[in-house]
């Protein structure tokens, strides 16, 4: 499935200036999204990540995002909901897969658990769509992101818009901007997991 062709087709049909509640993982692989969007929908960024480790960790992405929508202009001024830090909500749905290799149903579950609160803050605020940028990175299933999108589209009755934002060199694009606006890139996903994981394969 081609879903960057199906979001091209979609901005097509319903033109610009639609809302777009937006999930969004860190400054880096929000900042080409942005640039893509920015000039069609009128978007707020959500910041739900209780995978994130630790709360110092998710200030600093938050803090950078907000360094990032703060100095990036576009047609549509961006704004910002950020959720409270609660990884408790991310812990209950690990328990019991602590030892799943990454990529596998664990991560199905995070990006399931995010997906799922964007959509019925979405709903709750009546925005027109709701979208990850989780797309974005080349480490994350997209086909698994959009399948559960589209679940929830039927579940909860809110238009979810596909997407696969590594399309068009949207990562390498991700790449430049952080550059450009000297934005902090981490080094792994957020989760516990995934931080020993990438220690494991430092050594």
């Amino acid at each position: 499935m081609n879903y960057d062709l199906l979001m091209e087709k979609e901005i097509e049909k319903c033109g610009i200036g639609k809302t777009l509640l937006l999930h969004v993982c860190c400054a880096p692989c929000s900042s080409s999204v942005i640039e893509r969007l920015g000039e069609i929908f009128e978007i707020t960024l959500f910041f739900y990540n209780p995978n994130i480790d630790t709360l110092s960790e998710y200030n600093k992405r938050l803090l950078e995002l907000e360094k990032f929508i703060n100095s990036f202009k576009t047609k549509y001024k961006v704004k910002l909901i950020s959720a409270p830090y609660n990884k408790d909500e991310f812990q209950k749905i690990a328990t019991g897969l602590e030892n799943c290799p990454e990529r596998g149903i664990r991560c199905y579950k995070c990006y399931e658990l995010r997906l799922t609160q964007t959509a019925k803050v979405a709903k709750e605020y009546n925005f027109d769509y709701f979208a990850t940028t989780l797309t974005l990175s080349p480490y994350k299933n997209s086909n698994w992101i959009n399948e559960i999108g589209h679940n929830l589209e039927e579940e909860i009755r809110t238009k979810y818009l596909y997407s696969d934002f590594k399309k068009k060199n949207g990562y390498k694009r991700s790449i430049e901007l952080s550059k450009e606006y000297n934005l902090y890139r981490q080094n792994y996903c957020g989760c516990i997991y995934s931080r020993v994981n990438k220690d494991k394969n430092d050594k």
